[in-house]
Order: C-alpha cells, then structure tokens, then sequence
C-alpha cells in the first residue's frame, strides 16, 4: 500500500496572485525585481501547464500600482483580474468569493508586498481552515529584513513556506507523466537558471547508446 503523502497534486491547490503590479514592484527590495518578475512568471506558467484554478487580484491600479504586470497576465492570458480597495484580499467579497468558487482548500500565495498585502491574506486564509502555500520567492518586500520577518510570521501560523520551482517538481513528482513533460520542462528551461541550462544541454547534446 502506497504511503499517503502531504504533497500537493494538481487537482486539489489554486493559485492566488495578490497584487503583482509594477508599482509596488518598485519599492521591492528585498530580491532582484528581475528574478523576482522571473519567478513570478514561471509560478503562474506552472499554475497554467497544471490546469490549476487562478484567483489574480489588484488593488490601486488606476492611482498608484498599475495593472497586473503583462509578462504574469501573459502567462495567464485567460485570468480575469479582481480589482480592489483594501490591503487584505481576503477582506474583498469578491475575491474570497473567487477562491471559495474553486473549491480547492490548499491555496498557493504568491504576492507584493510581502509585509501587507501577502502577509494579511495568508493570514486570514489561515484562520479560516485553508492550507496556504507561500511561495517565498515570487513574493517581495521593501526590505530583506522586513520580508524575511513576514514570512515567519505566516510561518508560525502554519503556512508552508516554498519555492516556485519546488511548487512545479512537487506537482510533477514523475516525470513519466507524459501529459505536463513538455510544459513543465519548458519553464524550467526558460526559468530555472542554471538547472535549465543543464537540461537543455542534456536534451541537445547527451544521446542514448
């Protein structure tokens, strides 16, 4: 009998994008805003290779954070975007609406700014039942020290703490699962760094005897 496994599975997450507008990109630095834009793009390309669900929310776009940024609406070309007034999307009807219509109970967070908008939301997901995934590095905050802070924080109250490429791996796991390969192994390259550069080489250059 196969041991049961408290990894995620494509068919019981969704993908929440809080706020990942250019403005507050702006003030991000507590990682390179490429990499950050990078990782971003490459969380919400596996949430469309996995057929995840995706809840995309905004807030100020028309006086001070713009629209969601185009690289992540391109990625996800078919989202419809949630605007807002509050910091805490979870406190908008209409987004907790959106999540509630998914009806997956593990949410995958990814966000700016880490210390508001991230920060409060996994918050009350948390305090409502729901199992939240942070995705650490597609989330940013003004400072290193202030994001680092934020993300113990939803640490101590029981959010999983993890990585846009730990999330693809973890709904991949096999990679005989013929019907995700190409889509996966095509972020990794486009996205994954030196990792992608590895299996590019091995796709181009190393042959089966």
């Amino acid at each position: 009998m196969t041991p049961s496994i408290p990894l995620l599975q494509p068919d019981d997450c969704a993908l929440l994008l809080v706020d990942q507008q250019a403005g507050l990109a702006f003030g991000v630095s507590s990682m390179d805003r490429q990499t950050l834009l990078n990782n971003t793009v490459a969380l919400a390309r596996t949430a469309e290779v996995f057929k995840l669900p995706v809840v995309a929310s905004t807030s100020a776009t028309k006086v001070y954070s713009g629209p969601l940024m185009p690289a992540v609406h391109a990625a996800l070309p078919d989202v419809e975007v949630l605007d807002r007034r509050n910091m805490n999307a979870w406190e908008d009807a209409a987004v907790r609406a959106a999540v509630l219509a998914t009806g997956r109970r593990k949410l995958v967070v990814s966000g700016l700014l880490t210390e508001a908008c991230v920060s409060f939301t996994v918050l009350s997901a948390l305090a409502e039942g729901f199992e939240v995934h942070v995705v650490g590095d597609a989330c940013g905050g003004l400072t290193p020290v202030s994001h680092d802070l934020a993300l113990r924080r939803m640490a101590a109250a029981g959010a999983v703490m993890t990585s846009w490429l730990q999330v693809l791996l973890e709904l991949q796991r096999d990679w005989t699962r013929h019907e995700t390969y190409d889509g996966a192994r095509a972020i990794v390259e486009a996205n994954g760094g030196g990792y992608g550069i590895g299996l590019a080489y091995a796709r181009d250059m190393i042959h089966p005897a």
